[in-house]
């Protein structure tokens, strides 16, 4: 049979009233709990002492609990961000801390870790163009207070401010910048944007690397596109010829132009030292002229003929009495 169930006229039920029935007497309920946990504290001398033993044990404990529950352990690569009602109180770094449990909160971030974010974008180019760009943003925080307090979502916050650079920079550059090879420079332009933008929001957020991963035209104009490039490749090819030719004629022309002028310059040097030669050969011939006049023009027409026959190969004659004489160089026939 239970103890508290009735029966053999026994009532060891503790919780029954004094009158028999099933309603407890509350005074009787409280007197034997303060015997019960007085005997436990050692205070038998009576319910005042008992009692106020059972509220030192109780708050000892509370507080006890309580203060463990205010210690906290930063790590090495973290920071600790303390909340007091809710406001910014300080910033704790690595170690063993505490703080009064239920007053303060803590929030905790890895400062050293590095986080990376795939952004793919598509973009409307300065000369009208669309290209899809895929892009790496990795990150990492650098002030706790920014991150928790000042930007209600600073990974929304970056990925949304990627895109705004991104799309700042490649509206102002032509596609083929954006293709070929201006984006390793794109990407700086763009990182650098992006950085004031963080900056500006307050994110506690700094960009540690910016990689473009792949820039391509849409799927449904590539293979356009694909020709326009292999267009653009053979008259680069032909224009890296035509300069390749250039450097190989231009010198030689220059060579004979310089000779062809040398040429032209000892030509003239000739002629007028020539010319010089006869002037000064005439002015002797006028001294000896003014000298003997008939003398000088008889030689002159001996040395005139005699230049003049020399190169012919027949010579008629005309002597006195009508008969002409002919003279044939047998030397020349």
């Amino acid at each position: 049979m239970a103890w508290n169930e009735p029966g053999g006229g026994r009532n060891q039920d503790p919780w029954r009233g004094r009158d028999g029935r099933g309603q407890p007497d509350l005074d009787d309920v409280i007197k034997k709990l303060q015997d019960r946990f007085g005997g436990m504290l050692g205070g038998g001398g009576g319910n005042d002492s008992g009692g106020f033993g059972l509220l030192a044990l109780v708050l000892g404990v509370i507080l006890a609990v309580w203060f463990v529950a205010g210690l906290y352990r930063v790590e090495q690569a973290e920071e600790a961000l303390v909340l007091r009602f809710g406001k910014y109180h300080s910033t704790e770094s690595a170690g063993l801390h505490w703080n009064p449990w239920g007053i303060d909160s803590i929030m905790k971030v890895d400062v050293n870790q590095r986080e990376t974010m795939p952004v793919r974008a598509t973009m409307l180019t300065e000369d009208q163009n669309i290209v899809d760009i895929d892009l790496q943003v990795q990150y990492v925080v650098t002030d706790s207070r920014n991150f928790f307090l000042e930007s209600s979502s600073p990974i929304d916050t970056l990925r949304n401010s990627v895109e705004s650079a991104l799309r700042h920079v490649v509206g102002g550059s032509e596609m083929d910048r954006v293709l070929t090879d201006g984006r390793e420079a794109i990407a700086v332009e763009v990182h650098q944007r992006l950085q004031d933008y963080l900056d500006r929001y307050k994110t506690g957020l700094m960009v540690d690397k910016l990689n473009i991963e792949d820039a391509h035209p849409p799927k449904d104009v590539k293979a356009a596109f694909d020709d326009v490039i292999k267009a653009k490749e053979d008259e680069e090819r032909v224009k890296n010829e035509a300069e390749a030719y250039a450097n190989q004629i231009v010198p030689e022309a220059r060579g004979e132009a310089q000779r062809m002028i040398e040429e032209a310059n000892a030509y003239k040097a000739e002629i007028v030292e020539r010319a010089k030669g006869q002037a000064n050969r005439f002015e002797r011939l006028y001294v000896e002229y003014k000298m003997a006049p008939e003398v000088t023009r008889r030689r002159m027409y001996i040395d005139t003929m005699e230049n003049v026959l020399s190169n012919t190969s027949k010579i008629l004659v005309d002597v006195e009495g009508g008969n002409n004489l002919m003279y044939l160089p047998l030397d020349k026939l």
